[in-house]
């Protein structure tokens, strides 16, 4: 599948800004099995200053600043991705994965492999999930036996999460506690994600948050509006001998051709689309919107504009 992936950021100010510095994580990640064919940032007013890098993570980040007045700032990150999960996994390696054991995942993580070291950074606290829980500890061992499998523990862990938890928009926000969210049992994917992370952490096992899109489609007979899909977060595990494996609470599912991954770290505070200061009075206000749709070729586009003539020329002919 080829993607076409639009993400709008339009900051109204009041007053207007007179300077702002911002930090964005916007560009798609590439790996096995998803790649970024074509990435475009377009920033409006003209930045005073903008470079790209990237972080300890391996997201890339595009730093900019705006040194003069302006009343809105709108970013507006265009990608073309190309998604095949077939290519991300190895069967043969995966069926061995998912046999071990949660046990024997926490004596593979006193080991001293790179990618072992590397993915133990993972267990520790982190900014928005410090607060590991007496409650989120008993809530992980309901799944988290020590002769289960690793990977049946955390899917089962996601379907949990799914059926106890209530989606809610604006129940929450950034700052809303992880206890909060665990005694409502409401939230949205973000917290999902992190309630999940907390949960795996809690035994002393590595899980990282995920974030992305996922496509959304239409109802049968009807036509998706551009801007109808939004931001889209959900949790990975490492598996020692194996690698991470993915799990949306969300939906249910593991993620595959439908999510597109853009970034990877601790928790939401590592890998917001656009943070930034500025210096301004009065209001703000934020709009955001999002559309991601399989992509359709020039040559699929002509393919479709004659049917649409022919179609046409049809119903004029009969009437």
């Amino acid at each position: 599948m080829i993607f076409d992936l639009w993400h709008k950021t339009k900051y109204s100010y009041e007053n207007g800004a007179s300077f702002c510095h911002n930090l964005t994580t916007l560009k798609p990640k590439s790996f096995k099995g998803q790649t970024v064919l074509e990435y475009n940032l377009e920033i409006s007013p003209k930045p005073t200053d903008i470079s790209e890098r990237v972080d300890f993570f391996g997201n890339t980040v595009t730093r900019f600043s705006i040194q003069q007045n302006h009343e809105e700032l709108v970013v507006i990150a265009n990608s073309k991705v190309s998604r095949d999960y077939d290519l991300q996994i190895e069967n043969e390696n995966l069926v061995e994965g998912k046999k071990i054991t949660v046990k024997e995942s926490l004596k593979l993580l006193k080991e001293i492999h790179p990618e072992i070291i590397d993915a133990r950074q993972f267990v520790l606290p982190s900014p928005l999930i410090s607060d590991m829980s007496s409650e989120i500890k008993e809530y992980a061992l309901l799944s988290f036996k020590p002769e289960r499998s690793f990977y049946d523990a955390a899917y089962e862990l996601m379907q949990r999460i799914f059926t106890d938890f209530d989606f809610v928009a604006g129940f929450t926000n950034i700052a809303t506690p992880l206890k909060e969210v665990m005694k409502e049992k409401k939230g949205v994917c973000q917290d999902f994600a992190q309630i999940a992370i907390a949960c795996v952490r809690s035994i002393g096992l590595p899980a990282r948050y995920v974030s992305g899109y996922i496509e959304t489609l239409a109802p049968e007979g009807k036509i998706k509006l551009i801007g109808t899909d939004a931001s889209h977060a959900w949790f990975s595990v490492f598996i020692p001998t194996f690698g991470w494996v993915d799990f949306d609470p969300t939906n249910n599912q593991i993620p595959k051709n439908q999510h597109i991954v853009v970034a990877h770290g601790r928790d939401y505070y590592d890998v917001p689309p656009l943070k930034g200061v500025i210096y301004s009075t009065g209001k703000s206000e934020m709009e955001v919107s999002v559309d991601l749709r399989p992509s359709i070729n020039t040559s699929q586009q002509k393919t479709e504009q004659q049917q649409q003539q022919q179609q046409q020329q049809q119903q004029n002919y009969f009437y």
